[in-house]
């Protein structure tokens, strides 16, 4: 998360578009900018494109990348709309395809889209076992092909969450069974359907996702932000 925002308040730039702002996706039909709204600065509307969050002004004639802030409560207004535009609901992600760990009274709730060969995905894990009160649910995602039949042999195992702790923190091999009904193929659709491109893939109880490693502290400061 505060690689995120720094990076947004290192960002600037300007493009030239002259369009007027209800013509762009005419005009310009290679630049798709959706969910264009107004801001709190007359005349400057916020959109995304790409997945990016972007400022337009009213006439059409400028595109700019970068943060807003509201100096008055040094509110990063941009923060909110990056969650938004990132945001996956929740109660659609088929949780019974995932390996579901509880931790205490498993209050917070994060999924996780990992691959048991993805170093960040290793060291990930001993920030997960740091955490207290939370509910982990594992979506197996093996987007290196030599991960794929290790994550069927842990999905078929007798205790899918013991044996995926052996093999993604101790590197202990699951057992030579990998003939049970899996969902690894349905894990691999979801995550590009959700555009999780790389892992670990992190998605938040309030939709929020985010894509590589993340310490403990940052989650935990995501948690106390949004109440979650």
């Amino acid at each position: 998360m505060r690689k995120l925002l720094l990076s947004l308040l290192l960002t600037g730039c300007v493009v030239n578009a002259h369009a007027d702002i209800k013509q762009l996706a005419i005009k310009y039909p290679k630049l798709k900018f959706e969910d264009i709204q107004a801001t709190e600065l007359k005349g400057i509307y916020s959109a995304t494109m790409d997945g990016q969050v972007v400022y337009l002004d009213e006439a059409g004639e400028h595109v700019m990348l970068g943060s807003m802030i509201r100096l008055k409560d040094q509110k990063n207004l941009t923060k909110d709309l990056v969650v938004n535009a990132n945001r996956i609901s929740w109660k659609d992600l088929p949780l019974n395809q995932a390996i579901k760990t509880v931790k205490g009274n498993g209050q917070h709730q994060i999924a996780i889209f990992s691959d048991p060969n993805c170093p960040y995905c290793q060291k990930l894990e001993k920030e997960l076992d740091q955490l207290n009160n939370v509910t982990v649910y594992t979506f197996l995602y093996p987007i290196q092909t030599v991960s794929i039949l290790p994550s069927k042999q842990v999905w078929c195992s007798s205790s899918p969450s013991y044996t995926w702790q052996n093999l993604i923190r101790r590197h202990i091999q699951p057992p030579q069974n990998s003939s049970c009904e899996n969902p690894i193929q349905q894990n691999l659709n979801l995550g590009k359907k959700l555009g999780i491109d790389g892992t670990p893939g992190i998605i938040f109880s309030n939709g929020f996702k985010s894509t590589g490693f993340i310490s403990k502290t940052d989650i935990e400061a995501v948690w106390k932000e949004y109440g979650i």
